[in-house]
């Protein structure tokens, strides 16, 4: 097998998510490189490269002109994933965008357009869908172990954190439809499939922080297979999902955020027995660099993200919409004005 060259990728943000995780990810991946970090200030950016490597720049249309910068990670809030995302892509970069990315599905469309007539890949990052946990569920799933599925619920909810997270500034676009609810809502999607839709929302605003603090969403797909999600960021913590079918139901413990030596436990109901299995430990942020690094030489890989960059912003505006019917999502899920109605 010839030698593949790595691809060059900078890093835009210096989030925390990205020192824990994506980063170590990319380093340790064979396929890339870490080439750059860019943050406002040089002290992050001077950090990042001194733990991993690479070159600190200060400004991120900087780090977009390097000639050795083939894909950029965007690692900054919220607020700006549209931008930076969009920016990147008209550099010419292949894009990974943390979640979550947008919650305008005609925003999501024109990026997706943008990556595709580039020839560039568009990758929104939702890790766990890449740890073989989901994959064991789906097989047991189709060889009939519960029979035809009904329903799936499906839980992310994290403890109340210090207010000045970015998490909770309206400004930053956060909330909890965009920092927790996302991964429920994705996984419904991957779970029901293409025609899933939303039936009905709520989501609760925090007066004092002006962001979404909680919420609840029911999707359904065209045979009436429903998925009740629900998120917040002032939980007891809760990071679960269940599939319920006609014989049986499968309980999945620790879903969206396994740590890397975790073995993950799932539980199959049938009449009065459960059957508990535990899963192999695998780093799912391990796996999704190298996915990226596969849909940035592939073509052939990249028009699915795409379709799940644009089928996801399509669920988050639609829950915006349902939970406050008169609000543009143009601001972000942040500013749902209040506590609002379900369809």
């Amino acid at each position: 097998m010839a030698d593949v060259t790595p691809i060059g990728v900078g890093v835009l943000g210096a989030a925390d998510i990205a020192w824990r995780r994506t980063v170590p990810a990319i380093v340790a991946c064979d396929r890339l490189r870490l080439a750059a970090v860019a943050s406002r200030t040089p002290e992050k950016a001077g950090a990042f490269a001194e733990r991993f490597g690479g070159a600190a720049v200060t400004g991120y249309q900087r780090l977009l002109a390097r000639d050795d910068v083939q894909a950029v990670y965007v690692a900054l809030p919220n607020a700006l994933h549209e931008e930076w995302t969009d920016a990147a892509l008209r550099a010419g970069k292949h894009v990974l965008v943390e979640k979550s990315l947008t919650v305008d599905a005609t925003v999501a469309a024109r990026l997706a357009d943008t990556a595709r007539d580039a020839g560039l890949a568009l990758v929104e990052n939702f890790a766990f869908l890449d740890h073989p946990q989901h994959a064991w569920v789906r097989d047991r799933i189709a060889e009939g172990a519960i029979g035809d599925v009904r329903n799936v619920s499906a839980s992310f909810g994290v403890p109340q954190a210090d207010p000045t997270l970015i998490r909770y500034n309206r400004e930053l676009a956060g909330g909890a439809l965009r920092e927790t609810g996302c991964y429920p809502v994705r996984l419904a999607a991957a779970l029901l499939g293409p025609d899933v839709e939303v039936v009905g929302a709520r989501l609760h605003e925090d007066p004092e922080t002006g962001v979404d603090i909680s919420g609840a969403a029911l999707l359904a797909d065209s045979a009436g297979v429903t998925a009740q999600c629900d998120f917040g960021l002032a939980h007891a913590y809760r990071n679960t999902y269940a599939v319920w079918g006609s014989t049986g139901r499968i309980e999945v413990d620790w879903a969206f955020t396994p740590p890397p030596g975790t073995r993950p436990v799932v539980r199959v109901h049938r009449a009065d027995t459960v059957t508990e299995h535990r899963l192999p430990a695998v780093d799912q942020f391990q796996r999704m660099v190298t996915g990226f690094a596969e849909a940035c030489a592939d073509p052939t890989r990249r028009p699915a993200h795409r379709s799940a960059v644009v089928g996801q912003a399509t669920l988050l505006e639609a829950i915006v919409r349902q939970a406050d019917p008169g609000r543009s999502v143009a601001a972000g899920a942040g500013r749902t004005g209040g506590d609002r109605g379900i369809a």
